[in-house]
């Protein structure tokens, strides 16, 4: 009961309540974790929502849909900024938790966000990625938020 307390205390302290008490108690790892923890179960999340959302695109690419140049292009545009989350903000976050340095750590989560908005922003017609790029944006913004209470806690 105790760790309920803290995962609701925790995603108070978000924008997006009800993401992060769904990403949190989905995770079985959640239930004896710190708020560090709860932390990297939100960045886990963007990982996953993220490597989902680059399935989609590289699907596609490879179907009919790219055949408009318009399309084509936005797409492949989303498809590096996808890959800068999964293999650059990642795994340079998962090392500022390790190390100690929050500070970096939320920049990388909040880098995220920026590049979920930026695939989004990317066509000029309605978006195919519009629902997947909204939930990317949004972990990433609970994953920083999580990291920011911990920097606060460990900043005198």
């Amino acid at each position: 009961m105790g760790n309920q307390n803290l995962i609701e205390r925790t995603c108070k302290q978000t924008p997006f309540y009800d993401l992060c008490i769904w990403s949190l108690k989905s995770n079985p790892e959640s239930r004896d974790a710190s708020v560090k923890k709860l932390a990297q179960i939100m960045v886990d999340s963007l990982k996953t929502k993220a490597t989902e959302t680059l399935d989609l695109i590289d699907e596609l690419l490879q179907d009919g849909l790219a055949l408009d140049p318009e399309m084509q292009k936005a797409l492949t545009s989303c498809a590096e900024r996808y890959n800068v989350i999964i293999r650059g903000d990642v795994p340079e976050i998962n090392e500022a938790l390790k190390t100690g340095d929050y500070k970096f750590a939320a920049k990388g989560a909040n880098d995220a966000a920026i590049e979920a908005n930026s695939c989004e922003i990317e066509f000029s017609t309605k978006s195919p990625l519009t629902d997947m790029n909204k939930v990317v944006h949004d972990v990433s913004v609970v994953a920083a938020s999580i990291v920011k209470i911990i920097q606060t806690k460990f900043s005198f």
